[in-house]
């Protein structure tokens, strides 16, 4: 019960922001991936079958607010949970330089696999909007790390 009430309230901060964010620049929606962190944390913090369970729940929900053809994030989502889930036992990613590269490969590699569902499903090619989506793995890179920076030292800090 505890995991389904954290992860409700990381998906209404990534649905805030979402929402916020649309309302003041729509360009800063394709900067910055909320709903990705959401599942990439969960996956870092309990596995790959939670990241990807969650990542298709984040894609749809994604895909929902974005009005983009249903499912396709849902896909993209559910394949990077379960990478980031599975890496993240293997490698050490808790250092926050570690931390950002691991999150730029994986916003990447989900930016990619998008691309190419999207292009195969829908037929036409992706629009960058004017490069702005080049700029949403580093950013969304850097926007993860220092969170889940700042929510370690917050969890520490409740344990003492």
């Amino acid at each position: 019960m505890q995991n389904f009430i954290k992860v409700l309230i990381g998906l209404l901060f990534a649905f805030l922001f979402f929402t916020v964010f649309s309302k003041i620049s729509p360009s800063l929606l394709l900067v910055f991936n909320v709903f990705s962190l959401v599942f990439i944390y969960f996956a870092m913090e309990k596995g790959e079958v939670f990241g990807s369970c969650l990542g298709a729940v984040c894609g749809l929900v994604h895909d929902y607010f974005s009005s983009g053809v249903l499912g396709v994030l849902g896909l993209a989502k559910t394949v990077s949970g379960y990478l980031a889930g599975y890496l993240s036992k293997k490698i050490d990613v808790q250092p926050f330089l570690r931390n950002f590269f691991f999150i730029l490969i994986l916003i990447g590699f989900e930016l990619i696999l998008w691309a190419l569902l999207y292009s195969f499903i829908i037929g036409e090619k992706v629009s960058t909007k004017g490069s702005l989506l080049y700029f949403q793995p580093p950013a969304t890179a850097l926007l993860g790390s220092i969170s889940f920076f700042t929510l370690r030292k917050v969890k520490k800090k409740d344990m003492y």
